[in-house]
């Protein structure tokens, strides 16, 4: 069974989660996170996550795993197609909120096939890294496979591995594989919603918003996982911003850029948001959104352009 669904998407801090919560006020819907953090337990402090009134409607996936796990899009495409299913039986429409645009896209284009596991070459890849270090590998697919080195960091080796085991076993990139399933239609009807305001006002917001996450207990926060949870340092979940430079710090790996470990990382969330706005020009957005408005404002407009189609979008 499939039917329709709403997508609200852009830069982090724009108040998607907020939009969301407003419109299941007024409409049956079923809340469903885009976010590759919130779906871990035992994240807060920098997780964004729906909190107090903005959990008065479920939200599914998020405190969906434990961060020992390692989630992937394949995972989170799945978990959220059946997420999509269990609304559509319902009689409800999903609203897909969040800011993870790579796992949007595999929900609405679907997710290619993956090359079946070379473990020999994978070993040999593994070898390399340790010979040369992680970074150096990630130079290596910077020459093969370009696209896939931009979209990962230069630490991440269990990704980097990966995206060369592919490219060297298939003789084609990773990231060419991924793209050809994306540039078919949409698997569903979606209503695309994107939030947007100016770059030097949402800076701002974001310098703000990390200075609280350091509040909340941040840094007490990541050495309790991987202290008392065993998570892993090179765990998924904690590759999300915020996480990741604070488990460098604890583990003595400076950055050697000058900077507080609070300015690195509002570094890090501002260079976020700019990949986000160059990655969501490619999501065409039936309504954008100033996310400078009065909620009230922006909940009525999705709310209008909804009743307009409503046959579609099966509300009254």
């Amino acid at each position: 069974m499939s039917g329709p669904l709403v997508a609200i998407f852009g830069p982090t801090g724009t108040g998607k989660t907020a939009l969301a919560v407003r419109l299941a006020d007024h409409l049956p819907v079923h809340l469903v996170s885009c976010d590759a953090v919130q779906v871990y337990r035992d994240l807060r402090a920098a997780a964004a996550k729906p909190e107090g009134a903005e959990r008065r409607h479920p939200w599914a996936l998020v405190d969906a795993v434990e961060p020992t796990r390692d989630v992937d899009m394949g995972w989170w495409v799945r978990a959220a197609e059946e997420e999509c299913r269990w609304a559509w039986r319902a009689g409800r429409v999903p609203v897909v909120a969040g800011g993870t645009g790579m796992y949007l896209r595999g929900l609405l284009k679907g997710v290619a096939p993956a090359p079946p596991r070379n473990e020999p070459l994978r070993a040999r890849l593994r070898e390399l890294a340790e010979r040369h270090s992680v970074p150096w590998l990630h130079r290596v697919l910077g020459r093969l496979d370009p696209a896939s080195a931009r979209r990962i960091r230069p630490r991440d080796g269990k990704r980097i591995v990966r995206a060369l085991e592919v490219r060297l076993a298939t003789g084609r990139p990773l990231s060419a594989l991924q793209g050809n399933a994306w540039r078919g239609p949409d698997r569903f009807p979606v209503f695309r919603v994107m939030l947007d305001m100016p770059r030097d006002e949402l800076y701002a917001r974001l310098d703000r918003r990390v200075e609280r996450f350091f509040a909340r207990g941040l840094v007490a926060e990541v050495r309790w996982l991987l202290e008392a949870r065993g998570v892993s340092p090179g765990a998924n979940a904690l590759k999300g911003i915020g996480y990741r430079e604070v488990v460098d710090s604890l583990r003595g790996q400076a950055a050697g850029d000058g900077l507080t470990l609070v300015a690195r990382v509002q570094r890090s969330t501002r260079r976020y948001a700019k990949r986000q706005w160059t990655w969501f020009r490619g999501e065409p957005a039936d309504l954008v959104l100033d996310a400078r408005r009065p909620l009230e404002a922006l909940v009525e407009e999705v709310l209008e352009f909804l009743r307009a189609r409503r046959g579609v979008y099966w509300f009254r």
